[in-house]
């Protein structure tokens, strides 16, 4: 088994290649959830409030990618590594819920790059990763006679992963660049549990955890979220949290198992 354990900017741009090549093809032709509680407002005629959240997640990952015969590549990329080699990122959720219901959908769009030499002629390697996480639940509140500022709903959603890369390679000693680039797209069922925890009339705390995939494309992926949040207007909130997303995604020899985690914060609008 070989190790990849990324510092610095070289390292980083090899270790991200090795996981690269995992997800491209081999014949030449693989939270925000945030803060979930609706601020004390006058409800409109319909009964359903509305937020809209924009947050930043410092991710990390740790696990394994590995493709066709080749041993799976250990692979341990800091939140740090990550952010020094980011690109563009685009992270929202938007949710809806009444008194039973609640409907929440997520979107995390990243872009990295980087570049580096690595062996013993410093051959050249530049790469470049675009990662897509698209969510949606629906969820409906559990009648468990809790307190009324405690919701615990129970949630049926999906959750939507895309990886597309390119790596190009300029060895040292010859005048020539490799190029390959390739996509990997699947899609997972998930059910799971919200619970949100209307602390007072500022303070309020989320929690989200999700099991999925069930082999349907992952064999198994799970979610796990926690945010404690503050409301400095009716209609404005921010949170602090933590979230996790695991994958265990095989295909055709293709091996994505992998954990991105870290701290995030957020700001949301409540209407």
């Amino acid at each position: 088994m070989k190790t990849l354990v990324l510092a610095g900017k070289t390292v980083f741009a090899v270790g991200i290649a090795s996981l690269l090549v995992a997800i491209l093809p081999v014949n030449a032709a693989d939270m925000p959830v945030t803060a979930y509680k609706a601020p004390v407002v006058v409800e409109p005629a319909s009964g359903w409030t509305f937020q809209a959240t924009a947050y930043g997640w410092a991710t990390a990952l740790d696990g394994k990618t590995g493709v066709r015969n080749l041993p799976p590549v250990d692979v341990d990329v800091s939140a740090w590594d990550v952010l020094r080699n980011l690109d563009g990122a685009l992270m929202g959720s938007f949710l809806a819920k009444n008194d039973n219901w609640i409907i929440l959908t997520d979107l995390i769009y990243a872009n990295l790059s980087a570049g580096g030499t690595f062996g013993p002629n410093d051959a050249r390697v530049d790469v470049g990763l675009t990662q897509i996480i698209a969510s949606g639940l629906v969820g409906y509140r559990l009648p468990f006679g809790l307190p009324e500022n405690v919701e615990l709903s129970a949630t049926v959603g999906f959750r939507y992963q895309h990886l597309k890369a390119d790596v190009d390679i300029s060895p040292a000693l010859f005048p020539i660049e490799i190029s390959r680039e390739g996509t990997k797209d699947w899609i997972d069922p998930t059910i799971g549990l919200v619970l949100q925890y209307q602390i007072n009339d500022k303070w309020f705390l989320n929690v989200i955890a999700d099991v999925g995939g069930f082999g349907v494309s992952s064999k198994f992926t799970a979610q796990g979220f926690a945010s404690l949040g503050y409301m400095w207007t009716p209609s404005i909130s921010s949170a602090i949290g933590y979230r996790a997303i695991y994958t265990d995604y095989e295909d055709g020899g293709f091996v994505y198992d992998v954990t991105q985690h870290g701290v995030f914060t957020s700001i949301a609008y409540h209407f």
